[in-house]
């Protein structure tokens, strides 16, 4: 699995151009279905404004791609929302862009760039995780080892959902797939053979982007 990102929390956020409101409202979703009930949901609450715009992106290979510009001129709404989300790599994630007429007509290109600004302004306002490969994993120690072995679990990103201490100290981690040789390398080493691994297997890695910027500089 490559790297992506996905919106992991809603996120919403306004922009004005001439007068036009463009609200962007982003949210992460697994399925079609929920991105049309997302969808509907906001033209019932909002059937006062002009076009709810939107496009969105399910799979890890974007496998499904849909937009629509709601009676924008064509090309000038959808487009470039979803250009927004693919050119960031942004997976399962649903970006609606609900316009109020200003009463000045913007004409094509002044609405590609509103509706391109207003699309990333809803992901800067949303919660983002990278998403990778990881590897789920147990792992039991002896009290003596303890303190080297969470020196070099410091050194790395890592999520731990357990961590026990009876006869022995477990703990219940995952990591990035492509740091996990080296890892289990480092930690033999350091315990003498006495670090004991086991339920290793495949899982995805999430970990939160401070901020939307952050996407940019990792591709």
């Amino acid at each position: 699995m490559d790297s992506y990102y996905t919106v992991s929390e809603y996120g919403e956020d306004e922009i004005v151009e001439k007068k036009s409101r463009f609200i962007a409202r982003a949210y992460p979703i697994r399925s079609e279905e929920e991105a049309l009930s997302y969808l509907e949901e906001i033209r019932k609450r909002f059937w006062d404004a002009r076009h709810h715009c939107y496009a969105y992106v399910l799979g890890k290979n974007s496998e499904l791609q849909r937009f629509s510009d709601d009676g924008e001129p064509q090309g000038t709404a959808g487009k470039p929302i979803l250009e927004t989300l693919m050119g960031n790599h942004i997976h399962d994630t649903l970006m609606i862009v609900t316009r109020y007429f200003g009463g000045t007509l913007l004409g094509t290109g002044g609405l590609v760039r509103a509706y391109g600004s207003a699309a990333k302004a809803g992901l800067n306002a949303a919660k983002i995780e990278q998403v990778c490969a990881g590897i789920s994993f147990h792992l039991e120690l002896d009290y003596n080892s303890i303190g080297k072995v969470k020196y070099i679990l410091g050194q790395m990103d890592r999520i731990q959902e357990n961590e026990n201490y009876g006869a022995s100290v477990s703990m219940d981690l995952i990591v990035k797939k492509e740091n996990f040789s080296n890892l289990k390398g480092q930690i033999t080493d350091i315990t003498g053979g006495k670090a004991f691994f086991s339920n290793e297997r495949d899982v995805e890695f999430r970990q939160k982007v401070e901020s939307f910027s952050d996407c940019d500089t990792m591709f």
